[in-house]
């Protein structure tokens, strides 16, 4: 293997890694000892690639949960049909297809938000950045609605945008108090109300 490839291979498995334990046991109790314990590199390798936790932890933001966040709920805001139903399938598909180990740990990204983005400025312009991305991504979408007169002119989109980013967070999070899935029930049932509710 070419000493690059070697190079990026060794970054990559310390992203993963990272993202793993930050995920599993909080960012602020997993020091960079735990990370180059559960990788087997050394500190050298790390401090090779980033500067401090604080640059990993802006690199996890900004290439593992943005990206995650992305695909799963943005992105398929702008796939063409009828934008109630991309709606329904975006917020009710994705909650419905969490594994067990990802309601256990709720939100990679509501997690970041309530234990670091209070902490750190840099923290904070990164995970907002996700939620200004889907937010336009939403808005965009409930604006496409009313055009093609599948949603009320009358509702707010920034608010409708808003609400949903909200109620679907703040589901993963209680998600994380339950040994079932009776509390996401509740909620599919709440958010399907609800978007009757401002269908056209």
């Amino acid at each position: 293997m070419l000493q690059g490839q070697k190079s990026e291979l060794t970054k990559e498995i310390i992203l993963n890694k990272s993202f793993k334990l930050f995920y599993e046991n909080g960012f602020k109790t997993t020091s960079v000892d735990k990370i180059m314990e559960a990788t087997k590199l050394t500190k050298g390798a790390f401090y090779y690639h980033y500067k401090s936790k604080k640059e990993l932890g802006l690199a996890v933001i900004s290439l593992k949960v943005q990206k995650r966040v992305h695909e799963g709920m943005i992105a398929p805001l702008y796939n063409s049909g009828n934008a109630v139903e991309i709606l329904e399938s975006t917020f009710l598909d994705r909650i419905k297809s969490f594994p067990l180990y990802d309601k256990q740990h709720g939100c990679p990204m509501n997690n970041f938000i309530n234990e670091i983005a209070d902490y750190e400025a840099a923290y904070q312009l990164a995970l907002r950045k996700i939620i200004d991305e889907w937010r336009a991504g939403l808005i965009a979408l409930i604006e496409r609605g009313k055009a093609d007169n599948s949603i009320k002119e009358s509702v707010s989109s920034n608010s409708v945008a808003i609400y949903l980013i909200s109620a679907f967070e703040g589901i993963r999070g209680i998600r994380k108090l339950y040994d079932d899935d009776i509390i996401l029930e509740e909620y599919i049932a709440g958010l399907s109300s609800y978007i009757e509710q401002i269908k056209k």
